[in-house]
């Protein structure tokens, strides 16, 4: 039997709904701004924009190939797949993964995502757990089973109240997890004040930090260019090739009919 049904103040809402959404969205805004404040730079050595320039140029050879006469596409795919000297064969790089403990600039943005991320969720969680310590805030609109008592009560011990209640504490939680489409909306896709995507960024950053192995990449390139074949994409109509170099020496072919 469905106990008595539970009435909520208004005042509640006014006074510990509203402020507990206001007080998190706005310390997810503060985050945004504090986290682009100290972000800083990563420094990109010669030999790594150099080797990803390269990928670049053999993924648009394999893509846009097709455009340029069959000479043309051999001269370039030679370049970079011969057996012997081609680029993808004898460049060899040498991958020294950086540690941590020897890192400053890794421990440094490792205490800035603390500071960003950790610290305001303890005390803001803490000063409202303690402000609005004991009050129910909502309710979800579908029956739960008790499981989700400790989840969504927190701060509150009735076993008698039915688990579809939530708690102040949990409410901060919600909102925390459940704004993050109010944060794309305003700050775009790539915000720093969605603050569970930076703990799950925070939580792998370690397999994030390990740097990318470049001798791998040139081989899975090689091994996609060696099995890409020329086909001409004008061969059904009658185009005239026309060649033209610009200032660097870099050569285009346009067509004319």
């Amino acid at each position: 039997m469905a106990g008595p049904e539970l009435l909520l103040d208004s005042n509640i809402r006014l006074w510990v709904v509203l402020p507990i959404v206001i007080i998190t969205f706005f310390v997810g805004m503060i985050r945004h701004y504090v986290s682009i404040l100290l972000q800083s730079d990563k420094k990109l050595t010669q030999e790594q924009v150099s080797d990803s320039q390269v990928l670049i140029r053999s993924r648009v050879l394999r893509e846009n190939g097709k455009y340029i006469p069959k000479q043309s596409f051999l001269t370039r795919k030679y370049y970079f797949n011969n057996p012997e000297d081609g680029f993808f064969k004898k460049t060899k790089r040498k991958v020294v993964p950086p540690s941590p403990m020897t890192d400053p600039t890794m421990l440094t943005d490792m205490m800035k995502g603390n500071v960003t991320n950790v610290l305001p969720m303890i005390l803001i969680g803490g000063w409202i757990n303690m402000t609005f310590s004991g009050f129910v805030t909502t309710k979800v609109p579908f029956p739960l089973t008790l499981r989700f008592k400790p989840m969504l009560q927190q701060g509150i011990e009735l076993l008698t109240l039915d688990a579809s209640w939530v708690s102040s504490a949990s409410w901060y939680f919600l909102n925390v997890f459940g704004l993050r489409s109010i944060y794309s909306l305003i700050l775009g896709q790539d915000n720093a004040a969605d603050q569970s995507r930076m703990m799950q960024e925070q939580m792998t950053g370690a397999a994030m930090a390990m740097p990318a192995d470049t001798n791998k990449a040139f081989k899975t390139e090689w091994e996609a260019l060696e099995l890409t074949d020329h086909q001409w994409a004008c061969s059904k109509r009658s185009y005239r090739p026309l060649f033209f170099e610009d200032q660097a020496g870099f050569s285009y072919v346009r067509t004319s009919e």
